[in-house]
């Protein structure tokens, strides 16, 4: 199958149709809160996520109270999202620029949320366009093999999934089409088993059966 920008677009508007009601799956209540559960969510759920953020933001809600938790503390408290020496490390490391540099609040710039520590291009585009209302698509694991399946975006990275993206759906249905790609993902284009029997993207899927 021939994948055109007619096809692309027939892609886009399934997704759409299929996926309009979906919201993003972290609970959050500020910037803040989500730039938190972002950084936890490598490679952990967001259910997971969500029981360790309530229990985190009901004693730490802002910068100032992590960093006042201390390092061992916030182990505690994020062990149980996996990776948790290295993620306390960066949490920690990011509050304190917060607090430092921004007033504790969440700079809104995508290129200095980059450099802050644990925050790359799916985190700073997942808080771009959730926290501040600005066109972005974040490309997780789900987005990176729907799209490429689809070959709504072909790459090898993240990056060139992301820029296929960009290209292939228009700007003012980016932020909603990152959340249909990753729903898509966790329902039926799942990693191993993919449902592709059920899909609704079936009549224009290339990877039909192929997976």
């Amino acid at each position: 199958m021939r994948i055109t920008k007619k096809i692309k677009a027939e892609q886009v508007a399934i997704l759409e149709a299929v996926y309009s009601d979906v919201k993003p799956a972290l609970r959050f209540r500020n910037p803040f809160e989500l730039l938190i559960a972002v950084i936890l969510s490598a490679q952990c759920t967001d259910v997971r996520v969500n029981i360790t953020t309530e229990r985190l933001f009901a004693k730490a809600p802002d910068a100032e109270a992590i960093i006042a938790m201390g390092l061992a503390e916030l182990e505690k408290e994020i062990k149980d999202c996996g990776l948790f020496r290295n993620k306390a490390k960066n949490i920690m490391a990011t509050c304190h620029i917060l607090a430092e540099e921004f007033g504790g609040q969440v700079p809104e710039d995508f290129d200095t949320l980059l450099k802050l520590p644990g925050v790359g291009r799916k985190t700073a585009n997942v808080v771009t366009s959730i926290a501040f209302n600005r066109p972005a698509i974040a490309v997780d694991t789900h987005v990176f093999r729907v799209s490429n399946r689809l070959k709504l975006a072909v790459g090898e990275t993240p990056l060139e999934v992301e820029e296929g993206l960009m290209k292939a759906i228009p700007q003012t249905l980016w932020s909603q089409a990152h959340h249909w790609l990753i729903w898509h993902g966790r329902r039926v284009c799942k990693a191993r088993k993919p449902l592709c029997e059920e899909c609704p993207l079936g009549e224009v899927c290339p990877s039909r059966g192929r997976v």
